[in-house]
């Protein structure tokens, strides 16, 4: 395809790469909507919350430990066959998905699921980089961040629509038809390029990188499944995962073909901008996590109603994040990033004051407003990034991005989820004496377990329906906390650390709007 005929097709590209994008997204917003009826132990899988955890996260890690390597192997073989590949492998685990077993089968399943993703992320934005010429190219990808922010909307109802009609793995299946019409559209429409100097793979990077995030992950994840975060169990991975992690550094540092080039960390306007980036969704990690259990099993929202009540999320993220470029222009990046981590501090200090009847528009508006504060952040923060990585480096500077940000995820989860579940069960266990001694522990695994082991205890199992109730709240009060705690940290980080306006022009902006919109769907829940 010569470079007549792609400058004419350029549009058309756009589009098959926002379907091809459409399918990571859905499937993280679908499944936010679907964790409760997984969690079910008649209509779902019966998964406790340490397994919906790791359902979240054998995704978010094997994604986050292989964008760097997908994106160079995309520069080497080609960015259109590695997005074809890639678009494969996502809809055939997808399938596996919907067909799940057991916890263990879905989690494997969505493990192959994090391989795809990885192969699919990369390539999107450097097509996109290679395709458009600098004129053109904020506008398309502003286009791009609008269309991706209105799949993050539809993604809750579509979810929701799908529960409320069929079992529990349809919201995998949907990404079978997708990423079907998704490749053949690239091989018709989009051209293959490569990068004159795409470098080596670093295995031994990637193998250090995945293995300490796993097993930090794992140890914070048992802390909470424990109880005890000074049980071996826990501290022993913890440790070993942090040594492997500081030997991944160590080794990225030396080596002349990094999987992530620690190297880059040195300008402060890229370390600044994924540091603000891994604030955000750390501290949202956790309560995405927690808002879906909220909304159907403490609120009894069927799925349709809860996913209809997120759309506010996704209506605060575009409204802010099409305006980023005008706000960076008046206030400067530093302004843009640090105001955004307040007013998210502020939807955080909402969650905690939402109990057991808190009038609906209450959580609207803490919806909207968490939404707005990642609208300001994600567009200026991604461009503080991109602005930094020469432009046939698309990928990598694609891969930071969503490597901090899909990190920052994994760990939210898993700290925020763990302190839920050590809390929640704190809270339950003095109203669990109307059960057999056997019978307590299960009980404790999530409110949906605890929810199933009451409904056949008379009028002692409504007094624990209401305890469960109100144990949950306390527990999401106490994460929704830590949560405001991070992302009040992460402004003041920002506000000392990150460059002020002289440092860096304002130009270009629009680019870093390519990750905004899918900011809810990547954490794997409401991916995320």
């Amino acid at each position: 395809m010569d470079s007549t005929t792609v400058h004419r097709r350029r549009w058309i590209v756009l589009g098959v790469l926002i379907i091809s994008l459409a399918a990571i997204v859905l499937d993280n917003t679908v499944l936010n909507i679907a964790l409760k009826t997984i969690s079910e132990p008649r209509t779902g899988l019966g998964a406790s919350q340490s397994q919906l955890e790791w359902a979240i996260n054998s995704y978010t890690l094997v994604f986050a430990g292989l964008l760097f390597t997908f994106g160079v192997i995309g520069d080497r073989i080609g960015r259109r066959r590695m997005l074809i590949i890639g678009m494969a492998l996502f809809g055939v685990s997808s399938l596996l998905c919907s067909y799940a077993q057991t916890p263990d089968q879905l989690i494997w399943a969505r493990a192959a699921m994090g391989l795809g993703g990885a192969a699919v992320m990369p390539q999107t934005l450097s097509i996109v980089t290679n395709v458009f010429d600098p004129a053109d190219r904020p506008r398309a990808i502003g286009i791009w961040a609008s269309a991706v922010g209105v799949f993050v909307a539809v993604g809750p109802i579509v979810g929701g629509l799908l529960l409320d009609h069929f079992w529990w793995g349809s919201v995998f299946l949907i990404n079978v038809p997708l990423t079907g019409a998704g490749i053949v559209a690239i091989v018709a429409l989009v051209p293959e390029s490569r990068s004159p100097d795409p470098g080596r793979i670093d295995y031994l990077g990637v193998l250090l990188s995945i293995a300490g995030l796993v097993l930090v992950v794992y140890g914070i994840i048992q802390g909470g499944d424990l109880g005890s975060w000074g049980h071996a169990e826990v501290l022993w991975p913890i440790a070993s995962g942090l040594a492997a992690l500081a030997v991944f550094v160590w080794h990225e540092a030396r080596t002349d073909h990094p999987s992530l080039d620690v190297r880059l960390f040195r300008d402060p306007r890229l370390s600044a901008a994924a540091a603000a980036i891994a604030l955000v969704f750390f501290a949202m990690g956790g309560v995405y996590f927690f808002i879906s259990f909220y909304t159907q099993n403490v609120r009894g929202y069927s799925p349709l109603h809860a996913g209809l009540l997120t759309i506010p999320l996704a209506a605060g993220q575009l409204l802010f994040a099409t305006r980023s470029a005008r706000l960076v222009r008046w206030l400067g990046p530093k302004g843009v990033c640090a105001g955004g981590l307040v007013v998210m501090s502020a939807a955080l200090v909402g969650y905690h004051f939402l109990g057991t009847s808190s009038p609906v528009w209450e959580l609207e508006l803490t919806l909207l407003i968490q939404g707005s504060g990642m609208g300001l952040v994600m567009p200026s923060a991604t461009e503080g990034v991109m602005s930094v990585v020469p432009r046939e480096r698309g990928g990598a500077g694609s891969a930071i991005t969503n490597t901090s940000r899909q990190v920052a995820v994994a760990l939210g989860v898993a700290v925020l989820g763990s302190v839920l579940a050590q809390v929640y069960r704190a809270k339950l266990q003095p109203y669990l004496g109307v059960l057999p001694a056997g019978a307590r522990q299960g009980a404790t695994v999530s409110i949906a377990q605890t929810q199933v082991v009451a409904q056949h205890l008379g009028r002692a199992g409504a007094r624990l329906l209401a305890a469960a109730d109100s144990s949950f709240v306390a527990a999401m009060h106490v994460a929704a906390l830590i949560s405001v705690l991070i992302a009040v940290a992460g402004a003041v980080a920002i506000g000392i650390w990150m460059p002020g306006r002289k440092a860096r022009p304002a130009s270009g902006i629009a680019a870093g709007a390519a990750l905004a919109g899918e900011a809810a769907a990547s954490t794997g829940t409401l991916d995320a």
